[in-house]
């Protein structure tokens, strides 16, 4: 099992100097991907002007996206996935997500969180049969086009979507659907279960999902977090400060924990941006940079 780390910024990346400093310390010290989230109403930058940014300033470092598939013309997304694949030369990572439930970011997605699991289901593989080549012609929610073939396709074939979510629905469809499962603010125990549930879903559906491609996207803190953080939080995402280890040992054991049930590629964001990028992740290589296989 090849265990893999990622770092995912925060809105202190959303500045050319910040976000230089952060694609520099990837790479340098041996972490494996940069992650740009998607969130329409917070202080972070377009995932996909970032990572075309990052791909242009580093050669070397992945770069990997939970991207907002709800509310997307499916064919844009499709041209502009495939666009930035080819621009960063197959060193791009995709998860979709169906977008954050609380005010203002619900209404700004512009899909209600109920109707959001079947747009995915319309869209996916919408997306795969663009990027494979084909003439698409398709009307619904997702966009309504007519005998398109999309080019440049991308240089991965395939490129890989993996999904997010923890829900019944939403790990059904994983095995459906995904190439690999990327939740968050779960336990160990609860990604285990959850990943039975993928994995059976996705022997009914005749496919399977590599057991490489089960990841974990981590929240943590380096040190305790400030009332007003911990009530923001707790506000949007009950289970968030129960879920979210406090130091770096706390993370580390954490991890481990994660490995031990059969997941192996994380993705790292501290819910607090750092001051510094450099310090900050000299200090998380110096915790669990071991861990990478």
């Amino acid at each position: 099992m090849k265990v893999r780390i990622g770092v995912g910024a925060a809105g202190a990346s959303s500045t050319p100097e910040a976000l230089g400093e952060l694609v520099a310390a990837i790479d340098e010290l041996g972490f494996d991907s940069l992650w740009l989230s998607e969130v329409l109403t917070g202080p972070v930058i377009d995932p996909a002007v970032g990572l075309a940014w990052a791909a242009a300033s580093n050669p070397r470092v992945k770069l990997g996206t939970t991207m907002l598939l709800p509310g997307r013309n499916v064919l844009r997304l499709a041209k502009q996935l495939a666009s930035l694949d080819v621009l960063c030369r197959g060193r791009l990572l995709v998860t979709l997500v169906p977008g954050l439930t609380y005010p203002p970011e619900r209404e700004a997605i512009g899909v209600e969180p109920k109707q959001r699991g079947a747009v995915i289901d319309e869209a996916l593989p919408l997306l795969r049969r663009l990027w494979a080549g084909e003439t698409v012609s398709h009307e619904g929610a997702a966009g309504t086009f007519h005998d398109v073939k999309l080019s440049p396709l991308p240089v991965q074939k395939p490129l890989e979507v993996w999904l997010g979510g923890n829900v019944p629905s939403a790990l059904e469809r994983c095995g459906r659907l995904s190439d690999g499962w990327l939740p968050s603010l779960c336990t160990p125990e609860e990604a285990a279960a959850g990943r039975v549930v993928i994995e059976e879903a996705a022997a009914k559906a005749g496919r399977s999902i590599s057991s490489e491609h089960f990841g974990m996207s981590i929240g943590y803190a380096s040190k305790p977090i400030d009332p007003a953080t911990a009530r923001t939080m707790a506000a949007r995402r009950p289970r968030s400060l129960e879920l979210t280890p406090v130091g770096l040992p706390a993370l580390r054991q954490l991890i481990e924990r994660f490995i031990a049930v059969g997941f192996s590629k994380f993705v790292l964001r501290p819910v607090v941006p750092p001051a510094s990028w450099r310090a900050e992740l000299d200090a998380l290589a110096g915790a669990v940079g071991d861990l990478q296989t």
